[in-house]
């Protein structure tokens, strides 16, 4: 799996430069640390609603997780018997769940700036999304390991979206059967992007451990009560990320084709993510506005309109690549050069208005 740094080690770089370009003056500790009730009512709709979609998504994953399990297990997990007596019933399977998982991708991603962005539930953002394997780089690892029903146990393998996408499309050998060559598009080609068999102890298993992953999310979503701070934070620390986001974009297959190392953001693009990601933010943004309206009306409203051009942007360079466009690491450089200068100068904003309302931005 490629590295992918935690969400606190990822980010703070960015938020230093952007506390500096600022100016921020020293801000009163606590400030803005109360809950606020219903004052952000689009960030809570948009975060339970998706953390809502989000489990109904891994509890579907699930299901068809384990029916491949069944498969294999009533094969003794001979995969090479698997494929020949059942390959009908493995590429449905397998179709239906990269098709899920497909549809599941931006149901995280929708959320993905307040839960990467508010301190109390940063931890999902590492194991949902964002955390590497233990053997990459234990101190940005995720929380859990696998129980394999055979007895292996795999140490923090990496984010539920990452294992999963790499099993699925074969982009980690160490998870898919590597001595049976399926053609599960029946084209009468083996080895095309895809067309493995994943290890299927190790896919229900990350699908379980997911599922409850999940629920949790949802439980504490749905008790979160956000903080002024909370929100202003989310901002400050997730809008400035576009760096990360194009340098990943950069070496997926969207943009090098078939000779793209990485092991991961190779199914779904990752522009679709980043626009996702500046839409929770944008909402993040909404519900902060008057607040930072009441001290500079005209700044409320240029920071919000940046915003809205800043996502405006990415979703053009979306519907260019989707429409057939394809765009060479230069200008993929180029392109995420432009969006870190728009993004840093929206968080820069931001954070002086945090200062003036006496708002402590946290890490």
């Amino acid at each position: 799996m490629a590295t992918v740094e935690s969400a606190r080690c990822r980010r703070l770089p960015v938020l230093v430069a952007v506390l500096a370009v600022s100016l921020l003056v020293p801000a009163t500790a606590g400030a803005g640390t109360r809950a606020d009730g219903n004052a952000f009512p689009g960030l809570q709709k948009r975060l339970i609603s998706e953390s809502r979609a989000h489990l109904a998504f891994t509890r579907a994953f699930l299901v068809d997780a384990a029916a491949y399990d069944r498969l294999a297990a009533a094969n003794g997990y001979d995969y090479a018997r698997l494929w020949k007596q059942k390959p009908g019933a493995v590429r449905k399977l397998l179709t239906r769940l990269k098709r899920e998982w497909v549809v599941g991708n931006p149901l995280y991603e929708r959320m993905e700036g307040i839960v990467a962005g508010v301190p109390s539930l940063r931890k999902y953002d590492v194991d949902i999304d964002a955390g590497t394997s233990f053997r990459e780089d234990p101190a940005s690892a995720v929380s859990f390991s696998l129980k394999l029903s055979d007895g292996r146990t795999v140490r923090q393998p990496g984010a539920y979206y990452n294992i999963t996408e790499a099993a699925l499309w074969g982009e980690d050998r160490a998870h898919v059967v590597s001595r049976v060559k399926p053609d599960l598009d029946g084209d009468g080609k083996v080895g095309e992007f895809g067309e493995v068999l994943p290890d299927a102890r190790f896919l229900v298993a990350a699908a379980r451990s997911w599922e409850h992953a999940g629920e949790s999310l949802l439980a504490d979503a749905t008790a979160y009560r956000p903080t002024t701070a909370d929100a202003f934070t989310a901002l400050v620390v997730m809008v400035p990320t576009m760096n990360e986001y194009f340098g990943q974009w950069k070496e997926s297959r969207f943009v090098t084709g078939g000779s793209s190392n990485g092991t991961v953001f190779n199914v779904v693009s990752r522009l679709s993510d980043v626009h996702d990601i500046l839409g929770s933010l944008t909402i993040v943004y909404a519900d902060l506005k008057p607040r930072i309206a009441k001290v500079d009306a005209d700044q409320a409203a240029q920071t919000g309109q940046e915003l809205k051009g800043l996502s405006a942007f990415i979703e053009r360079l979306y519907r260019r690549e989707q429409a057939g466009s394809r765009f060479t690491k230069q200008q993929a450089e180029l392109l995420g050069k432009e969006a870190q200068e728009r993004a840093t100068k929206v968080a820069g904003q931001v954070s002086q208005a945090a200062a003036r309302l006496d708002i402590k931005v946290e890490e």
